[in-house]
């Protein structure tokens, strides 16, 4: 529960824990060993994907955690993922493969806004689990994903606990009854569907841009590709105090620049391209005109400049023997000979290039997911910084001659995206498949009685306070509706005088039926028989009925609804103005006819009305016909209409 507090207050972080299976009371000792011995273990199985994985804040680990309270002893960490939401996900891959690797583990996963699986799985899960019962309930065992339910009635399964279990409970009953857990098909698709395509997706997450950088900053990244994020996060939040670093520079003079290749996440390039940014004139940066072929590679390295100035100048300079000491511990030897085992270096003599750059990226990803962060040892950003600076050494000239032969960038158009990808997008991300309607009326086939349909069962369905539901297939059986029950509720609400069903489309030869009023049911109780309302009342009913009739007659309320008759005489005449008077004079003259009302035709006008009325942008209309899976055609008349107006 700690723990849960603990998370809430950090925005954009996820929280992982992996707990032993059957975890048994035991020598604590032996317990840590254990769990550490997973810690090594784990981190060397997925070392090869995990090591060149550029993180926008903070990258995975695994630590020890010591039994606190109701929780016991696991191994955990907790990561902020800032702005870049697939960092969460693709640390619920490798949460998932974890448990699937070691099945003695099972593991929970949440985030500041608690259970976000079931989040993604919402429109699947069980109506009996709430974000108030849901604690405890969602693990990673094997592989996948399992739930624990709560007890039908109070007396069926005892084994199961009818409140919230704890982290302890919940462990031995997933290694009693493993396979009574899982989570239903519905529910797991749509959590796997989102981790899917890992860990291919990694590298298509990914983005190569040229950027004109000075030559200690190339240095840097070609040997620790990752502090990218930490650079472009130091100007993306940069205050104006920062830039007081940058007025002039200090460690990274802008004329020792030079043309890379710089390997950015998708979401590093956005935030770097979209920000709009003139350095000062003491800075020292200069930009091209933007015209220029290499506009866009000077932009994009002087404000990755500006991010490594920010962060070089929040700190002081460190030994260059502080990482040694890191790499000096027995458990770096282990966890080298473990990477030596799993083929970590593919072959590759030691001591070529190739072997080293492997060795480096191993060291920073033992450095910063292994080692403790809370250690003297480990250091922030800028420092690691500037003790690269301090132990490499760069030639310029060599620099720029690799600069003549760089690898072409990629393309950056997905960047920007069409209304028509972005609706598919929203629909995709919404958890439904419906693909988007063609473009072509031809091949556009609309059931307008699809819509009429999809409205009654909607309105046919339960709603409550938390929203209504919405009818996912015309298959599900309808909600039963007890017309006396709601009858007698409404007469008790409203009253005796409410009780008349009155109706314009009732002739006047059809008898009034009325409800059970509260004085005749207390009649009832006293044993007398229900009788007629006296004809005196039933006419003055009908007086009224009347006076309101044809007080309705001289207003616009008649007019406003499509009857027959209308659509008949529409069809007949062309639609001009002296059709539209002679059509108002006819519908005066008629409305003493009561002509009855197509109640569906009506239904699909407003909602076409509501639909045009919205020019294409989301509204009452779409938002709920859509969520039913009917999508409604482009409005072609006011399409003509506005590109004569243009013309």
């Amino acid at each position: 529960m700690e723990g849960e507090l603990r998370l809430a207050t950090v925005d954009d972080a996820v929280q992982y824990q992996l707990f032993l299976i059957p975890c048994e009371p035991g020598d604590p000792d032996q317990h840590r060993e254990v769990l550490q011995q997973h810690v090594e273990r784990i981190l060397v199985q997925f070392a090869p994907i995990l090591v060149s994985y550029i993180w926008q804040n903070q990258p995975f680990n695994l630590k020890y955690k010591p039994t606190k309270g109701d929780i016991p002893a696991h191994i955990g960490g907790v990561t902020k993922f800032g702005d870049n939401i697939e960092d969460e996900w693709f640390i619920v891959y490798l949460i998932q493969q974890i448990t699937k690797k070691f099945p003695e583990l099972a593991a929970r996963i949440d985030d500041n806004d608690g259970e976000f699986l079931l989040i993604e799985a919402a429109d699947f899960l069980p109506k009996w689990l709430t974000p108030e019962n849901s604690a405890n309930r969602v693990f990673f065992h094997q592989g996948e994903l399992c739930i624990i339910p709560q007890p039908k009635t109070p007396g069926e399964e005892p084994w199961l606990p009818s409140t919230n279990p704890t982290i302890l409970q919940a462990l031995m009953l997933l290694s009693a009854h493993p396979e009574d857990f899982l989570a239903t098909k519905s529910i797991r698709a749509a959590v796997y569907k989102r981790i899917s395509g890992y860990p291919e997706k990694v590298q298509a997450s990914v983005h190569q841009a040229h950027c004109y950088l000075p030559a200690g900053i190339v240095v840097v990244l070609n040997h620790r590709p990752a502090l990218v994020a930490a650079a472009v996060q130091a100007f993306y939040l940069r205050d104006s105090i920062d830039l007081r670093a940058c007025c002039p520079f200090k460690t990274f003079l802008p004329n020792t620049r030079v043309m890379t290749s710089v390997t950015f996440t998708k979401c590093l390039y956005a935030q770097l391209m979209q920000q709009k940014f003139v350095p000062d004139r003491h800075s020292g940066y200069t930009l091209p005109s933007p015209v220029h072929h290499q506009y866009k590679a000077h932009d994009l390295g002087m404000k990755l400049a500006h991010g490594f100035e920010i962060l070089c100048s929040k700190c002081n300079t460190v030994s260059p023997g502080s990482k040694r000491q890191v790499l000096n511990t027995p458990f770096w030897a282990g966890f080298l000979n473990s990477l030596k085992t799993n083929n970590y270096f593919k072959g590759e003599l030691e001591g070529s290039a190739k072997y080293l750059d492997q060795l480096h990226m191993a060291e920073n990803y033992f450095q910063q997911s292994v080692i403790k962060p809370e250690s003297s040892v480990a250091m922030s950003p800028g420092e690691e910084i500037l003790t690269l600076l301090q132990t490499l050494s760069f030639n310029l000239d060599e620099l720029e001659k690799e600069a003549a032969s760089l690898p072409p960038e990629d393309d950056d158009g997905w960047l920007e995206i069409s209304p028509d990808d972005l609706d598919q997008i929203l629909s995709e991300a919404s958890g439904r498949n419906e693909s988007i309607p063609p473009s072509n009326e031809e091949d556009q086939k609309y059931d307008l009685a699809e819509v009429t349909e999809s409205m009654k069962a909607f309105i046919s369905k339960v709603s409550t306070h938390e929203g209504a539901e919405t009818p996912w297939s015309p298959a599900e059986t309808c909600v039963t509706f007890d017309v006396d029950s709601f009858t007698n509720a409404l007469d008790r609400i409203l009253g005796a005088d409410s009780e008349e069903l009155d109706s314009d489309d009732l002739d006047e030869e059809e008898q009034f039926e009325f409800l059970d009023s509260d004085e005749d049911l207390d009649s009832e109780a006293h044993g007398q028989e229900e009788k007629a309302l006296p004809n005196k009342m039933i006419g003055s009913l009908r007086s009224y009925m009347d006076d309101m009739d044809c007080e309705l007659t001289h207003t616009n309320v008649g007019k406003s609804f499509v009857t027959p008759r209308k659509v008949a005489s529409s069809a007949k005449e062309p639609l001009s103005r002296d059709a539209d008077c002679a059509l108002e004079d006819d519908s005066d003259a008629g409305d003493t006819d009561l002509t009855p009302v197509d109640v569906d035709l009506n239904l699909v006008t407003n909602l076409l009305e509501s639909y045009s009325a919205q020019a294409g942008l989301a509204g009452p209309a779409s938002n709920i016909l859509q969520s039913m899976g009917v999508h409604l055609p482009e409005n072609s008349d006011h399409r003509c209409i506005n590109s004569r107006a243009t013309d």
